[in-house]
């Protein structure tokens, strides 16, 4: 099955063009869109050779604590062998543009666009760009929350292609999600999953739960409602929530709205800042 992922390219916007909205940052979600997403807001990462990354989210006291994601570029010849700065950190990577290679336990992945690698806390891995075009990928990275008698879920390598595509019950397959994970394995405290939505698909409700969100236009337009303002996106826009941020969505337009998604699940909430579950 072919799919459309959409990829930053950086460079600036010319001096007769104005990209203001709909960037918008509240108490409740934030609105970071493909336009402003340049070459100037990008950063460097330490142990990383020819790579840049726009980092579009990480967690803040107050609004979304618990997870950062990037949108990594390697140059041709860029990667790292030390990919992670957090021994504790689990992390899962999808490729939107080029090839990215992945040496993960010792086995080696050619990533091409739709690829899906969750990378358990503690793995060894690396990953670099072998071709001559840059290689993009998102990734998601959090604190692994250990829970007594869980063991700590393995990495795997996968694909969009390849997860399990489920439709919400009653929406005529306009409205499904493919997974990576069964949501039953309580070893994963995060899901990364891709959400379609077939022209005319909604959600019919506000959304209203504890789990924090990073939402990625891969492809398609919707008119999404974050708290109590409905803002229209498309692909390559960035929609972070808060827990408790109302939502819903509309999709627009003749083609499918798709969207990569975070949240975290299967833990006790904290009682206590700063401390176990």
């Amino acid at each position: 099955m072919t799919h459309s992922y959409y990829a930053p390219a950086g460079g600036l916007p010319s001096q007769d063009k104005r990209h203001y909205a709909p960037a918008v940052f509240t108490t409740a979600y934030a609105v970071i869109p493909a336009a402003v997403m340049t070459d100037i807001v990008t950063s460097f990462l330490p142990l990383w050779k020819d790579t840049r990354a726009w980092i579009i989210a990480r967690p803040l006291s107050g609004f979304a604590e618990t997870f950062a994601q990037l949108i990594v570029e390697m140059s041709p010849g860029g990667g790292s062998t030390e990919p992670e700065p957090d021994a504790g950190a689990e992390g899962v990577i999808f490729v939107v543009r080029g090839t990215a290679q992945l040496t993960l336990e010792g086995a080696r992945y050619q990533l091409s666009p739709g690829g899906y690698a969750f990378i358990a806390p503690g793995a060894n891995w690396s990953v670099a760009n072998k071709t001559d075009s840059p290689a993009t990928f998102h990734w998601i990275r959090k604190a692994y929350e250990r829970a007594p008698g869980i063991e700590t879920p393995p990495s795997f390598v996968t694909s969009d292609d390849r997860g399990t595509k489920v439709s919400m019950p009653g929406t005529h397959d306009k409205w499904a999600t493919t997974r990576f994970v069964d949501p039953w394995d309580l070893r994963h405290d995060m899901h990364v999953n891709i959400v379609t939505f077939q022209p005319g698909g909604v959600i019919p409700f506000a959304e209203t739960h504890v789990m924090e969100h990073g939402l990625y236009v891969l492809q398609g337009r919707a008119n999404y409602l974050l708290n109590t303002d409905w803002v229209e996106v498309g692909p390559g826009d960035f929609m972070w929530l808060r827990a408790f941020c109302p939502q819903a969505c509309e999709a627009l337009g003749d083609e499918p709205f798709r969207y990569l998604l975070y949240k975290d699940v299967n833990r006790h909430p904290r009682l206590r800042l700063g401390g176990p579950a």
